[in-house]
């Protein structure tokens, strides 16, 4: 096992941006970081249910956390419900994306200001926030016009979020690669 060390800015807002692959680690990853920095994090889930497959992974995510944490669910405007002062781990961007992506009905540059605009808005609140996002384009390359789009949309975005972080991890094989420590 590896350890998790963590910094905390003076305003005691820290964002971490974890990234990586399908079935990388990254959510055990920032669920075990959160709980070194909280007793009581939250855990802000973004994804519409799609499926059944997808129900199942939704409720292994939620197996996986036990009664320290709190639950809230989001598809869109996160930054109204992190509070003031607490550890919140997003999960994940992809899935938060692609909600913006349906509903603007595959319009990817206004996708990618909705999403950067909501985003933003997080980084005026006094909260430590970690942010769980996938590096798609590193994967299979999309077949369609669609899955071509939202890996460009996600790329960017991912971008935007690395950018503004204090941190960034990328997770390969569940081992964690610190990118970016500011």
């Amino acid at each position: 096992m590896y350890s998790i060390t963590f910094a905390i800015s003076k305003t005691n807002s820290m964002l971490y941006y974890i990234t990586g692959g399908e079935r990388s680690g990254k959510s055990s990853y920032a669920q075990r970081l959160a709980l070194q920095l909280s007793d009581t994090p939250y855990y802000l889930a973004t994804s519409r249910i799609w499926d059944d497959d997808h129900r199942k992974r939704i409720d292994r995510h939620i197996a996986d956390r036990d009664d320290r944490w709190v639950s809230i669910e989001e598809e869109k405007e996160i930054s109204k419900v992190v509070k003031k002062d607490s550890v919140v781990v997003i999960d994940c961007v992809t899935l938060w994306l692609t909600n913006y992506y349906m509903d603007t009905k595959n319009d990817i540059q206004l996708s990618l200001s909705q999403a950067k605009a909501e985003f933003d808005k997080l980084l005026n609140i006094n909260a430590t926030i970690i942010i769980i996002s996938n590096e798609i384009g590193m994967g299979v390359h999309a077949t369609t016009k669609i899955g071509r789009k939202f890996t460009e949309l996600q790329g960017w975005m991912n971008q935007h979020i690395a950018s503004h972080a204090d941190k960034a991890i990328l997770m390969i094989s569940g081992i964690p690669v610190e990118i970016k420590n500011s």
